[in-house]
């Protein structure tokens, strides 16, 4: 009897310093190591926006040791699924080489803390739901 492959979920956008950090988070948080999830973006900033950090500190799900990371072809490989989170990133993504969903996501950048939240919330309740799905 061999051993099963664990699930993988890629979260794609532009910064990966809002949106997808957040998916990766709750994911991770919700899945317990039961499938695993990783970020990436196409022209990825120098840091995490700290609203985002602290917005999922309010839900306990510490962001320390989250980064900013540069999406490469290979992460596609490993891949189950891959989600973009509507950052009109279809021409500058590579992630078009493969089969997406694109949750069309409001950018959290330079929102208001009720407006991060509000995406916050709206993240939480699609990897609720994609974990469900994808029987985790």
């Amino acid at each position: 009897m061999g051993l099963k492959a664990i699930k993988r979920v890629l979260f794609v956008c532009v910064g990966n310093s809002g949106r997808s950090q957040m998916a990766e988070a709750f994911f991770n948080h919700l899945a317990k190591g039961k499938a695993l999830a990783t970020s990436a973006g196409t022209s990825p900033a120098s840091s995490i926006d700290s609203t985002v950090v602290d917005l999922m500190q309010e839900l306990g799900i510490d962001m320390n040791g989250h980064y900013p990371k540069k999406f490469m072809f290979e992460m596609l490989d490993g891949a189950d699924k891959v989600i973009i989170m509507g950052c009109g990133v279809e021409q500058a993504c590579p992630a078009i080489f493969t089969e997406t969903d694109d949750w069309g996501l409001v950018d959290p950048k330079g929102q208001s803390k009720e407006k991060v939240r509000e995406i916050r919330d709206r993240i939480g309740d699609r990897v609720e739901k994609l974990i469900k799905e994808m029987g985790v």
